[in-house]
């Protein structure tokens, strides 16, 4: 047989022995001992107390190159978890890039994996910062980092759409702060719901601009607001479709995320940064108060300039009403020398104009004199012509007429009854009326046969019906 064959060669093994071998190769490898390794976490599962995942690596293009299963036992787990989570401020999630200390192994059955022993939160931080940075830089490429920043806040924002988690603390400081105002300035806050921490806060806030946007001309400017935590419960802000769709929004967006130290993507493509939730409210407080001062101001410019202007207006009316006296002279005198000299005028205006009158209405009295000539003669002549129309016409009409009544006379008298009883039919009456059906007829009745020459009348004896026949 082939198989015993194989298995009777020299230095052949089984398969147990060949990934036997491999194991104690792999775990007698320094290299591959206590080894820290960069991966992205995958199918991230706890299950037992025990940590399971798959760490992958993809290129460029987003194509997973390499793939490999780990494991964080129970007895490590938890104090992975408290010192990732305590450093920031995150669990272990799927998606989250590390470093990871382990150890390889590889089983007979299961193959090989990645024994986790410790996390180094450091490097997790460093690498949403580098998220951060990649963000702002493609933004920048596409033109639109500063985009927001320039559109126009208008000078007494009060109808402001508020983008914040509804019961938060954040939120609540920051209603407080404005409605609390010192100046008893009115403010139009309007809450739109959104989750503002974790995997969802980019879809939840980008879902609240678009309803923002829905109703666009009944806000002044939209406010971002979310109070103080880990420093990684803001990642969801330092996301490409968020800040993309906050860098293009046509209102300002002003925003307040987290702490003083806290800086998000939006921190940096927002119209307005400020640093707290109350920072916000403080700042829409501020510009009203700016405001105010500025229109308190044009007030005062208005009232002096309008006391400069009656002052002056009152002066310059004194000294119009000095002159009025002789002005009125002085335009009676023109009017006066200007009347006289068109009076003057008028007698040989009127000659001259009756003059021409008279010119004209004698051309135009023998223009008249010769076209109305001109006129009977053409008038006597069509009026011939359409006398002589209308005789041939009515003559036509009435050969017409009479041809017609002599085909409708010869036609009468070939449809005459007359002609039909001389060519041998009769007609037979009973009481006066036409038969044309024998079944009205009964033994007995006396009927009028009308013939060509004369009548005859008779008794019916017998009724023949064509069914009968």
């Amino acid at each position: 047989m082939i198989g015993d064959c194989f298995s009777q060669a020299p230095g052949a093994m089984t398969l147990l022995q060949f990934t036997t071998a491999i194991g104690n190769a792999v775990r007698m490898s320094p290299s591959l001992q206590g080894a820290w390794v960069v991966a992205e976490l995958s199918d991230v599962r706890v299950n037992g107390g025990h940590c399971y995942m798959e760490l992958v690596e993809k290129n460029d293009a987003g194509q997973t190159v390499a793939k490999l299963r780990a494991t964080i036992w129970q007895s490590r787990f938890q104090y992975i978890r408290q010192k990732f989570y305590a450093a920031t401020g995150r669990d272990v999630t799927t998606g989250m890039k590390v470093m990871l200390n382990g150890s390889a192994s590889h089983h007979v059955l299961y193959g090989l994996s990645f024994t986790v022993n410790d996390i180094d939160p450091s490097y997790t931080l460093g690498d949403m910062e580098r998220i951060r940075r990649e963000i702002l830089m493609r933004l920048h490429r596409e033109g639109i980092l500063d985009k927001n920043k320039g559109v126009e806040m208008p000078l007494a924002p009060q109808r402001i759409a508020v983008i914040s988690a509804e019961g938060a603390a954040g939120y609540g400081d920051f209603i407080n702060q404005l409605t609390g105002n010192a100046y008893g300035f009115v403010f139009y806050p309007h809450l739109f719901p959104a989750v503002m921490q974790g995997e969802k806060t980019s879809a939840s806030v980008r879902a609240a601009l678009e309803y923002i946007e829905q109703t666009i001309d009944l806000w002044d400017c939209v406010a971002i607001v979310r109070g103080g935590g880990a420093t990684t419960d803001l990642n969801g802000f330092d996301d490409y479709e968020l800040a993309r769709a906050v860098a293009t929004f046509p209102l300002p967006v002003v925003v307040g995320i987290g702490h003083e130290r806290d800086r998000t993507v939006l921190d940096e493509i927002a119209h307005t940064r400020m640093k707290t939730p109350t920072a916000v409210a403080a700042f829409f407080i501020d510009t009203l108060h700016a405001a105010s001062d500025r229109v308190s101001s044009m007030i005062d410019w208005i009232i002096r300039y309008c006391n400069d202007r009656i002052l002056g207006e009152a002066r310059r009316l004194s000294n119009c009403e000095g002159m009025i006296p002789a002005l009125v002279e002085a335009r009676l005198s023109g009017a006066r020398a200007l009347l006289e000299k068109e009076m003057t005028r008028i007698p040989v205006l009127v000659a001259s104009r009756l003059s021409e009158a008279r010119g004209r209405l004698d051309a135009a009295g023998r223009l008249i004199g010769a076209l109305s000539g001109s006129r009977v003669v053409q008038a006597s002549g069509r009026l011939a012509d359409i006398s002589g129309r209308v005789t041939m016409a009515s003559d036509t009409v009435l050969k017409r007429a009479s041809t017609k009544l002599a085909a409708l006379e010869n036609m009468v008298e070939v449809l005459s009854p007359s002609n039909t009883l001389r060519r041998g039919y009769s007609i037979t009456r009973v009481n006066g009326v036409a038969v044309t059906d024998a079944e009205v007829l009964h033994s007995g009745d006396r009927i009028e046969t009308v013939l060509y020459n004369g009548a005859v009348e008779s008794e019916v004896i017998k009724i023949c019906l064509k069914d009968n026949q």
